[in-house]
């Protein structure tokens, strides 16, 4: 009997660290899902006008054509005239095959007709094509209330050094950014069509959710400072820093986005 105990407790356990690696962003099988990231630029004075274009059309058109919509933010740094939103897709075949019915769509072609009857409001497009990391979390579209804010950080790791940055992340960066009140949104890798660093490698593009932008930097600052996370840098860099440039933008979504 005690040995049928013993044993029932051992398979308790086994369970039970299955289950939690699972659950853990290092533990799940990362989506097949092909994400985009597009960034709208608009022609001077039309900011307004292609916000509100995609409000009253082009959202409900990407439903139509089969373009899961994730999310639409703008900067909170209002000088950056820039509409910023993710689509996502079951692969790139099936992209490129939604992007080219909705071009087509005699309902498209009637929206550009309508709205741009005093000029192009689109100036420049960037995008970003990307797929889930294996340090990724589950990307759950969610709008809570009140809406969070939103930041998009980019890391082009040093040359050779993405493994060593993706490591830090799995092994003690995303515990921390826990630890200090950030959400964990959705961390990814840069794919082609999107160009590659100068050395060869994918970008770590990752979202956090914050309450605001000073509750976001409030975080970070108490991130940077926390002796764990001195130490993990510290021994992750003995060969040399490992990031070579960081990039962070703000941001909140807009009105009609689903990942609020």
């Amino acid at each position: 009997m005690l040995r049928f105990i013993t044993l029932s407790a051992s398979l308790f356990l086994l369970m039970t660290t299955i289950a939690t690696a699972t659950n853990s962003p290092a533990g799940r099988k990362p989506s097949d899902k092909l994400y985009e990231i597009r960034i709208y630029h608009p022609t001077p004075g039309k900011y307004a006008e292609i916000v509100d274009r995609f409000r009253q059309y082009t959202t409900k058109l990407f439903e139509k054509h089969g373009m899961e919509n994730i999310g639409y933010w703008t900067p909170t740094d209002t000088s950056r005239k820039e509409l910023v939103y993710i689509l996502a897709y079951p692969d790139k075949a099936a992209r490129d095959a939604s992007w080219k019915a909705f071009g087509s769509d005699p309902a498209w072609k009637e929206v550009v007709a309508k709205t741009e009857a005093n000029g192009k409001l689109v100036a420049k497009v960037d995008q970003i094509f990307m797929k889930e990391s294996d340090i990724s979390p589950k990307v759950r579209v969610k709008a809570k209330s009140p809406a969070r804010v939103f930041e998009m950080r980019t890391y082009t790791a040093a040359p050779e050094k993405l493994p060593n940055l993706l490591a830090r992340f799995r092994d003690h960066t995303i515990k921390l950014f826990s630890k200090h009140g950030m959400t964990h949104i959705g961390y990814f890798l840069t794919t082609e069509p999107t160009a590659p660093d100068a050395s060869g490698q994918s970008r770590l593009v990752y979202f956090l959710a914050h309450e605001s932008e000073a509750a976001g930097k409030a975080s970070f600052d108490a991130f940077r400072k926390d002796p764990k996370w001195i130490k993990a840098k510290e021994e992750s860099e003995k060969g040399g820093p490992i990031t070579g440039k960081v990039e962070s933008v703000y941001m909140i979504p807009t009105d009609y986005s689903p990942m609020k």
